[in-house]
């Protein structure tokens, strides 16, 4: 299950990523409304956690963005805030659900699967969510890769990588890009960590001889056919 963090506030970020991974969720963090519209919401998540007070856009701006662009997906909402007007307005405004900080994890994993059963009760009919490239198959509702129809085994990274460059089919990306998408922090642009991780999913999607992943000299890589 894949869910992005939407917090500023690295004592609570850190403790929020460190107890998700702890219980099985692939978690990415982005720390600002801006970020997340910006890399982020074109992304199939299943569950997003998103604070009520960040600089910039805040939390209850971003999810009325979110649902202004039609993107259905289950929104918790964390704040210090925690007047019956303050939940009320964040559920008006599209949140599904509100806790108030600080809050026992126990009581946030709770409520995570509450709402991802809530979504899948709701939309039982719904088709998967698969593309193929020649012989490539993706499935992002059940986060699987396969190669000619065999499974091929990607760490939750290298998921996310291959998921960014395929929803940005034929269109050059950045490797600072790939690494606000993918890592979801601001790395030293020197570092050549996008690099080693794309020569993983090479090493595994481009066996058969098909090339997906192509070198954009000077800016960063394309995935096309």
């Amino acid at each position: 299950m894949q869910i992005l963090v939407i917090e500023d506030d690295k004592r609570i970020s850190d403790f929020l990523t460190k107890g998700l991974e702890e219980h099985a969720y692939s978690v990415t963090l982005c720390t600002n409304a801006e970020d997340a519209i910006a890399y982020y919401l074109n992304l199939p998540w299943n569950l997003m956690l998103v604070d009520v007070m960040l600089p910039g856009i805040d939390g209850i701006q971003l999810v009325q963005i979110i649902r202004h662009k039609k993107i259905h997906v289950p929104i918790l909402m964390l704040s210090a805030l925690g007047t019956v007007q303050d939940k009320v307005s964040a559920l008006d405004y599209g949140a599904d659900d509100y806790i108030t900080k600080p809050f026992h994890f126990e009581e946030l994993l709770s409520r995570i699967r509450a709402l991802t059963r809530r979504y899948q009760s709701e939309a039982p009919e719904e088709k998967s969510n698969k593309v193929y490239f020649n012989n490539l198959h993706i499935d992002f509702d059940q986060f699987q890769v396969f190669l000619s129809d065999t499974p091929v085994e990607l760490s939750p990274r290298e998921f996310k990588l291959l998921l960014y460059l395929t929803e940005n089919s034929n269109k050059a990306v950045s490797r600072m890009q790939i690494l606000n998408a993918v890592w979801g922090i601001n790395f030293d642009n020197q570092t050549n960590v996008v690099d080693v991780y794309i020569s993983y999913l090479r090493n595994k999607i481009e066996k058969s001889g098909d090339k997906f992943i192509h070198t954009v000299k000077g800016i960063g890589y394309m995935f096309k056919i």
